[in-house]
């Protein structure tokens, strides 16, 4: 095995995931955000010749993180297909699924990928190099209508609309192809002593809408009941509110619009109880070791056996 990850992505809350899973040595389990392989690393070696690992990544650079294996499996494929690439592997059910969501560091610091506001290059943003919707192509077509609408949704934006209009107008003068470019656009509309928050929002709007990853996450989270076996552990890493709500409400009330479903006796139905009712979060030890776990909230469940 390789051991790289401490300079592709530095695995956040790495015991807590691993207490989470509580991994049976025979078990099979899946990581579906594969990156760096960090957290996959650290549960393999938890695992006997007679578990299994099965882990997910759609971007090609974490392809080289992976090693050789009998019972070791990647799957070069989004996790929005968790139970086909399972079923294809002959695996009706699993013992745990780990899913840290965002970008990886890697992502992030490879400024040609067009994810951080710290460098200027191409608007690109894509998580899978093979798709051919950039970020790049949002700013340059969507009308203010669309672009509003994703900066309210997917950047939380006090001013969505005004900043729409503003990158219309900036696109209008000259083309936008550069991560530079944008921030230079927006410029006029960024609060002042508030524009790095500002432009971290823009940008992941415009990230979440390439990569689709709140479409991608419900598919997900939706198909994690059938593929868990009773008493089987979710864990799951979210670090944004849009995210943490979609897990939040899977958990508590089985349904990821956070509607609530009884039987006629007025038990609610839902496939997961709770591990732990609040999210567990990085101490300030680690967040100071690695500053990108500060944003982030885990939580854990349990499938529950006459779940619905």
């Amino acid at each position: 095995m390789t051991n790289n990850d401490a300079t592709y992505h530095v695995p956040v809350m790495l015991q807590e995931c691993l207490d989470g899973l509580n991994i049976n040595p025979d078990g099979i389990y899946v990581d579906v955000t594969f990156g760096g392989g960090g957290h996959s690393r650290a549960i393999f070696e938890k695992l006997s010749s007679k578990g299994k690992l099965i882990v997910f990544d759609q971007d090609p650079d974490a392809r080289a993180n992976a090693w050789e294996a009998p019972n070791f499996h990647f799957v070069a494929a989004n996790f929005a297909f968790l139970k086909n690439h399972l079923r294809v592997l002959g695996i009706p059910a699993v013992d745990g699924i780990l899913a840290d969501l965002g970008v990886s560091s890697h992502q992030f610091d490879d400024a040609k990928r067009g994810f951080s506001i710290r460098s200027n290059e191409v608007l690109d943003m894509r998580m899978n190099q093979a798709g051919d919707f950039t970020a790049a192509k949002i700013v340059q077509t969507y009308d203010e209508e669309q672009l509003a609408a994703i900066f309210r949704k997917y950047g939380e934006l006090d001013h969505p609309f005004k900043t729409a209009v503003e990158l219309v107008k900036a696109r209008n003068r000259s083309k936008i192809k550069t991560t530079g470019e944008l921030m230079e656009a927006l410029m006029p509309v960024a609060p002042k002593f508030k524009d790095h928050k500002f432009f971290a929002q823009v940008f992941q709007a415009l990230r979440i809408e390439v990569n689709q990853e709140m479409e991608v996450l419900e598919k997900f989270l939706l198909q994690t009941a059938e593929v868990l076996k009773p008493e089987a552990r979710l864990v799951v890493m979210s670090y944004h509110s849009l995210e943490d709500r979609l897990v939040k409400n899977l958990m508590k009330r089985g349904n990821l619009d956070g509607s609530i479903e009884k039987d006629f006796f007025g038990k609610v139905l839902k496939p997961f109880e709770e591990v732990n009712r609040k999210p567990i979060l990085p101490t300030e030890e680690e967040i100071q070791r690695n500053t990108r776990a500060r944003s982030a909230k885990l939580r854990i469940a349990k499938r529950v056996a006459d779940g619905k």
